[in-house]
């Protein structure tokens, strides 16, 4: 296991520099200590253009099976913004899908700086917030989940389908698996690189000291392709799992599209079905390994946001736990900021930013061991 061979090598809370973190909340454990969460992040659908749509059947029977959350929301637009609030508890200032300036290299405006630090996010206006209640700007910590985590001598890692072959992460804005945008430039200018990843998805790689690459713990080797032999598939395989996992199908496979690629990847009716197969064999997958039967382990299906077409911001949540509570529709007003929260609790860390909130609630119906932690 990753987590063992952390330890084994001595490393401490010293080698990492400890970023400040709000507080602990809830002294008492509400939710059990978690082992292992496989976050499964798709794109782009509102909760009712999934639940009950014949294009997911496989989604549909595990939110009949699992916990499904009937009452949780998105934070706001764009995706990219609702991918740093998932892991970090904010939008860290960031309100567009824009490219990472990586490593601060130039000065355009178009670009996003490397978060680091602390500053300013930016107010969620009440029309796209959670419950129609807006969100006030307010004072961030650079760091996520992730960074938590390290720090506490446990592990992450997120699987990112389609990166590219040669294993090169620095600096790719997108990438069709072989091809990407740091390709010969006889290939790039073409336009027909397929942007099947997209940075926007991973949110880790927009932090200054992930572009730094500079821990073996917390850097580029923390990120992999869904295929390879460090690939999502191969750890699996191998029971090299870390505590936390962060999953992001490809733009045809999460249900997204991209504008390039086949027509079957631009119809809502096949993206569908495409990302329902997809999250079929991650999850199949997931249930086959060794590190799913051992201790208390969740699998998170949630999507980004919803299209735009619809106002209020409700998007579709599943937990499915190897333990406790199952066939639970939750009615409880949950949040992306909820999710980290509690995933926080699960795995003993203290909230981060908005997770800090008052009005945050933990998802501990969704997360509980048998009925009566429900309520």
């Amino acid at each position: 296991m990753l987590k063992a061979t952390l330890l084994a090598v001595g490393m401490t809370a010293a080698a990492i520099s400890p970023p400040a973190f709000a507080q602990r909340h809830e002294t008492h454990r509400m939710i059990p200590k978690l082992d292992h969460v496989f976050m499964i992040m798709m794109e782009n659908h509102s909760y009712g253009e999934i639940i009950g749509n014949s294009n997911t059947p496989f989604i549909n029977q595990l939110a009949q099976n699992a916990n499904l959350a009937t009452n949780y929301f998105a934070v706001g637009h764009p995706s990219l913004t609702n991918y740093l609030e998932v892991v970090g508890g904010s939008n860290f200032g960031i309100v567009n899908d824009n490219y990472p300036d990586w490593h601060n290299a130039t000065s355009s405006a178009n670009l996003n700086k490397s978060i680091a630090g602390t500053g300013t996010d930016v107010a969620t206006a009440a029309a796209i917030a959670p419950f129609g209640v807006a969100i006030p700007a307010a004072t961030f910590k650079g760091v996520t989940i992730a960074d938590q985590l390290v720090q506490a001598h446990m592990t992450w890692k997120t699987y990112q389908e389609s990166l590219p072959m040669n294993g090169m992460i620095d600096g790719v804005n997108y990438s069709d698996g072989i091809y990407s945008n740091l390709s010969d430039a006889t290939i790039t200018t073409t336009g027909y690189i397929q942007k099947l990843y997209a940075v926007k998805h991973n949110p880790f790689a927009y932090f200054a000291n992930i572009q730094k690459n500079t821990s073996p713990w917390n850097g580029y080797n923390n990120m992999a392709d869904f295929s390879g032999l460090k690939g999502l598939y191969a750890d699996l395989r191998s029971d090299k799992v870390a505590n936390f996992s962060f999953i992001a199908p490809n733009q045809c496979h999460d249900m997204h599209g991209i504008g390039n690629g086949s027509p079957l990847c631009n119809d809502d009716d096949t993206k569908l079905q495409m990302g329902d197969t997809a999250v079929k064999q991650i999850i199949v997958n997931i249930k086959a390994s060794k590190a799913w039967k051992h201790g208390h382990n969740a699998i998170v299906l949630l999507w980004d946001e919803n299209d735009f077409s619809n106002s209020p911001n409700q998007v579709v949540t599943i937990v499915d736990t190897n333990y406790g509570v199952h066939g639970l529709q939750s009615s409880h007003p949950y949040s992306h900021f909820s999710m980290l929260k509690t995933l926080e609790t699960g795995f003993g860390l203290p909230c981060l930013n908005h997770a800090c909130d008052g009005n945050v609630k933990l998802m501990k119906d969704m997360f509980a061991i048998s009925k009566h932690q429900e309520d």
